[in-house]
């Protein structure tokens, strides 16, 4: 059931600006120039794995990070999105969605740890915020859709 207490775990909120909040899960913009690179958190209070949350929201989980995956690719140009969660830092179930180029600065190992972080620019974070959310809007994503 989702929570009117919900908070993202500390960590993640330093490391991410807010995009938009969907049926399930707050989506969240790594700020890391280096990657396109979105979260999926589940506004789910205590939710650590996956098989924490009812069968009908592990389900919605599944839906929406699918359509944040298709709407990546289609998005952001790369060769392949790695979609994951491991949870060793930070505790709180989230879903990485990074869209990856063969010869990007982590090729072909993952992300994490990797290198350090490059922030974007305030101007370019607020571009790829705009962009997301435009993009990421439910009513245009969930409303009526069979994707």
């Amino acid at each position: 059931m989702l929570s009117k207490t919900f908070n993202v775990d500390g960590r993640l909120s330093g490391d991410t600006e807010f995009i938009i909040d969907w049926p399930l899960c707050q989506v969240l913009l790594m700020n890391d120039a280096r990657f396109p690179w979105l979260i999926l958190v589940p506004r789910i209070e205590d939710a650590r794995e996956p098989f924490d949350l009812s069968e009908s929201e592990q389900t919605h989980l599944w839906r929406e990070s699918m359509v944040l995956g298709r709407w990546m690719s289609e998005t952001f140009t790369g060769d392949k999105l790695n979609i994951g969660m491991l949870g060793n830092i930070v505790a709180q179930l989230h879903v990485h969605h990074v869209a990856r180029s063969v010869g990007d600065s982590a090729w072909p190992g993952p992300v994490w740890g990797s290198g350090t972080a490059q922030p974007y620019t305030p101007t370019a974070l607020a571009e790829k915020v705009a962009l997301c959310q435009r993009g990421l809007a439910p009513e245009l994503i969930f409303s009526g859709s069979t994707r």
